[in-house]
């Protein structure tokens, strides 16, 4: 029995006991500590020797662009067929499980960005565990900045089913990391700093020493609802990636029946074949990615270049944009000028550490 037949056989035992243990007050530490087992087996299964599942062609990705995104679906959704429509991409088309067999890239350019779409072997159940294609897939799906979880107009109830794979892989989608806070200490023990009293104490401390943390102050930044997501404070393989919902092939189906499942889901509706929703498409991937366009201006009293803008992310400062032109431009600069929509007045001067918007247009000046 090789180290993962024996971490398999360990994860099977511990989710046993979990089914087995009636949860209450009385057994809620005891659950804590078996989710932290269970969390700590996994993330050794898809330590660094596992994360893959092995070579294959088509699954060494060269990312390229501003941005990668990946469709991610049940087999014979349509990924290849939105692919082919939106990027200069050529992917196999069929209309039978396991189309793609290997990755395809295509770039979508919309707005000035370019996205790197990526079209993977389709997805199925089991693939946290290794079916079909499991972690070659996964281990692509996790190195990308969104992740485009489709599905047909006939089985859209598996979108949920898909989401709840790539939860069991680590992955959260559309969530952010909790507030926690890990010091590790030489000695001490293990110290829970909550100030709003979150959950049990004891069972956080037990919870921590599972994964290794012996001596260390834990901070809560928030209130921690779950111990789900205690655990994830404390596991660094975690990945939060934005997420946008597909379902595809909605010419298959009668108009009042669309518009009753449309109004009970924020997923987008499309049939790429027939062009319906590519605009909303494009859009939504847009605004996951949370891109920003930045145009640099010569002159201050002259026009900003538009052709080429930077391209940057919600969240970075205009230090951001002076270190991706130049990591020494910045000593030589003294003052910024912005123009654009959240500009107080045309030419207002900002601080470095002003956060960049949308069609910003900036002027550096020593």
């Amino acid at each position: 029995m090789n180290k993962e037949e024996i971490i398999k056989m360990k994860i099977a035992r511990v989710e046993k006991e979990i089914r087995d243990t009636p949860y209450d007050k009385a057994s809620e530490h005891h659950h804590g500590v078996l989710k932290a087992k269970l969390a700590k087996l996994k993330d050794e299964l898809d330590g660094p020797s596992n994360k893959g599942g092995g070579g294959g062609v088509g699954y060494a990705i060269k990312h390229s662009g501003d941005a990668s995104v990946v469709l991610v679906g049940l087999p014979s959704v349509g990924k290849s067929t939105l692919l082919n429509a939106v990027t200069n991409a050529e992917s196999k088309v069929g209309n039978y499980d396991f189309t793609t067999l290997g990755v395809v890239p295509g770039m979508m350019e919309y707005k000035g960005v370019r996205m790197q779409l990526l079209d993977l072997p389709g997805i199925i159940e089991g693939a946290a565990g290794n079916k079909g294609f499991g972690r070659k897939v996964l281990s692509v799906i996790r190195a990308s900045d969104l992740v485009v979880l489709m599905t047909d107009i006939s089985r859209i109830e598996w979108l949920s089913k898909v989401e709840k794979e790539l939860y069991n892989a680590g992955i959260r989608a559309n969530s952010r990391p909790p507030k926690i806070r890990v010091k590790r200490m030489s000695k001490g023990g293990v110290q829970i700093i909550d100030p709003f009293k979150s959950l049990d104490i004891g069972m956080m401390v037990d919870v921590a020493k599972e994964f290794g943390v012996d001596n260390a102050v834990i901070e809560l930044g928030e209130k921690i609802e779950t111990i789900d997501l205690f655990i994830d404070g404390l596991i660094t393989s975690r990945e939060y990636l934005p997420l946008v919902e597909v379902v595809t092939k909605i010419d298959q189906i009668d108009s009042r029946k669309l518009e009753r499942l449309k109004s009970k889901s924020k997923a987008i509706f499309m049939s790429a074949e027939k062009e319906i929703g590519i605009n909303e498409f494009k859009e939504a991937v847009w605004k996951g990615l949370g891109m920003i366009r930045v145009y640099l201006k010569r002159e201050r009293i002259g026009l900003a270049d538009k052709d080429e803008p930077l391209i940057m992310r919600r969240g970075q400062t205009l230090d951001d944009v002076l270190q991706k032109i130049s990591n020494e431009m910045r000593d030589d600069i003294g003052r910024a000028h912005i123009w654009g929509s959240q500009a107080r007045f045309p030419g207002q001067e900002v601080s470095f550490k002003y956060p960049v918007f949308d069609e910003m247009e900036v002027w550096f000046g020593r």
